[in-house]
């Protein structure tokens, strides 16, 4: 019995293809099945909370939020200045996992009244419903 070597390059490769297959099927299923309430959202909105697009300024250029701030992920945790003060704070991007991201340095650096927004489109959504 032979068996076909494979070199580590493709093996790893395989796992990886997996992984990230795992990764997709998991938010499809997650979007289908969640229900989104986005009433907080939306009110925290309406009490002037400070919209944060953590994306890059490329892709801020390319579509934003009105009265959004831009400040990419990589300088969030050295311009903690701009955040303070601030009643609520709602931080966002293009799939919600950057902004995850700086939810998560926000709240080491001592603030908890962050909400992560998700994606850029669905916090453009709620300010322009109606």
């Amino acid at each position: 019995m032979f068996l076909k070597p494979i070199s580590f390059a493709k093996a790893k490769f395989k796992n990886n293809k997996k992984t990230i297959l795992a990764i997709i099927m998991f938010r499809i299923l997650k979007n289908i099945f969640s229900k989104s309430d986005n009433s907080q959202m939306e009110n925290l909105i309406k009490e002037g909370a400070l919209l944060v697009d953590v994306r890059t300024p490329a892709e801020f250029a390319e579509g934003n939020v009105k009265g959004s701030i831009n400040i990419p992920l990589d300088q969030v945790a050295n311009k903690i200045d701009r955040f303070k003060g601030k009643k609520y704070i709602i931080v966002f991007c293009r799939s919600g996992n950057r902004s995850a991201q700086a939810k998560t340095i926000l709240e080491q650096k001592g603030f908890n009244n962050i909400t992560n927004g998700g994606t850029w489109q669905d916090v453009n959504n709620l300010i322009n419903k109606g």
